[in-house]
């Protein structure tokens, strides 16, 4: 006897890197990266906010840069690294606080919460690609996202906080060439 799998018209098989993890979901064409995220893998951290790109709440790292996963279909993330807030912990089972999400947290970077996982994703794609960016830059990169609890200062000031550290942590070439 012969196994048929029979999919519901309209629906494609999506084969997704979310987390480091390979993950399948079946899905219609037409659904958000968002909606996929959420509602097919449970990863609810990150946020549907106004469905049309311009808060930010939905930010997640798409092969390393920042994107609005509202604006995309799950179907356009297939073959890309996807990385959610949710990678963002530490510990063995990734529930403690990370480096960025520590920061947030000593310069009451948050407030409501809603719009926390989206600057974390902003802000982490902006460390990684630039990890000596000015407080100037920061600044003009979190402005993209839309917060209206904390008046952006508090969350400029932790991503500059996290960047000196992350600097302070890394050896510099000398130091890497040196014997100890």
């Amino acid at each position: 006897m012969t196994e048929t799998t029979h999919r519901p018209a309209g629906q494609q098989l999506l084969g997704l890197t979310v987390n480091g993890e390979r993950r399948e979901v079946l899905a219609e064409s037409r659904r958000t990266l968002v909606d996929v995220l959420r509602h097919d893998l449970g990863l609810t951290g990150t946020h549907v906010g106004c469905e049309h790109g311009i808060c930010g709440a939905c930010t997640v790292l798409v092969d390393g840069a920042p994107a609005r996963a509202c604006l995309m279909f799950a179907a356009q993330a297939e073959g890309c690294e996807i990385r959610t807030v949710e990678a963002l912990g530490e510990g063995p089972d990734g529930r403690g606080l990370g480096d960025l999400q520590q920061a947030f947290t000593e310069h009451h970077a948050l407030q409501c919460g809603f719009c926390t996982p989206g600057f974390l994703m902003l802000a982490e794609g902006l460390l990684n690609e630039r990890p000596d960016a000015t407080k100037e830059e920061i600044r003009e990169v979190i402005a993209a996202n839309l917060c209206r609890c904390t008046g952006y200062q508090t969350i400029v000031e932790a991503v500059d906080a996290c960047a000196a550290r992350r600097r302070a942590a890394t050896p510099t070439p000398s130091e890497e060439d040196s014997c100890s």
